[in-house]
């Protein structure tokens, strides 16, 4: 199955009272495990990250060509900048597109404009547009525009470039090789915490406690997260 749904919240359990672990961009493909009381249990193609989402009329597979580019993609109702909707698609969503006209592609019944996707198959230097990210609000379980918490802005890039990356951090400084340097694209792990090293004195990374994504000295970072949250660093990777 596809998300056919611009953001999709997945839950640790099947009622809107229960924590949202992760999301499903639009395009993301799934497959259902069972199916209890209006909701699905599922498990994620990329990562096989499981949970429940609510049951909806989500698409059947279908042939992904693009994929978002930018930050936020704002959709057309005509293929004119006149026409713009309040519909958007966040970064790394998958599409299928096809017909093109005047510098648009055709989604569905609306349009997106040629300079927000690239194709499915495009790769760059892993975290060369992360800065991209910065003041978006941290959000527990969020991995879009409207909100992303720490994991997910590291996972995301390896998903745009086509490569695997786990969902959580207690995942990833396992699955990471271990670096021991703060170099540019390391990242740094606390319990429950990761940042990427942005050079060897500068990071960025979604940061609860300010409620954003932030660009912030390496040293001061872990120092202040030393004193507040009473955590050291466990790996750098």
């Amino acid at each position: 199955m596809i998300n056919n749904y611009n953001i999709t919240n997945i839950y640790e359990k099947n009622n809107f009272k229960s924590k949202i672990s992760s999301q499903l961009l639009y395009g993301e493909k799934f497959k259902i495990i069972k199916k209890k009381q209006g909701w699905l249990k599922i498990k994620t193609s990329y990562d096989n990250y499981t949970g429940f989402i609510k049951k909806k009329n989500y698409s059947k597979n279908y042939k992904l060509t693009h994929k978002v580019y930018n930050l936020k993609a704002y959709l057309y109702s005509k293929p004119l900048k006149r026409y713009k909707t309040k519909k958007f698609l966040s970064f790394c969503s998958l599409v299928s597109l096809k017909d093109n006209k005047n510098n648009f592609y055709k989604l569905g019944n609306l349009w997106i404009e040629k300079k927000d996707v690239v194709p499915i198959k495009y790769r760059e230097d892993l975290f060369k547009r992360v800065s991209i990210f910065k003041n978006v609000k941290y959000k527990w379980g969020g991995k879009s525009c409207n909100g992303i918490d720490c994991s997910a802005l590291i996972q995301i890039f390896y998903k745009f470039n086509n490569l695997y990356c786990p969902r959580d951090t207690k995942d990833q400084i396992r699955y990471f090789k271990n670096k021991k340097m703060i170099i540019k694209n390391a990242l740094i792990f606390w319990k429950g915490h990761v940042a990427l090293c942005l050079s060897k004195s500068k990071l960025i990374h979604a940061y609860g406690p300010k409620k954003k994504v932030l660009i912030m000295d390496i040293n001061k970072t872990i120092k202040l997260i030393k004193k507040t949250a009473k955590l050291n660093v466990i790996g750098i990777r």
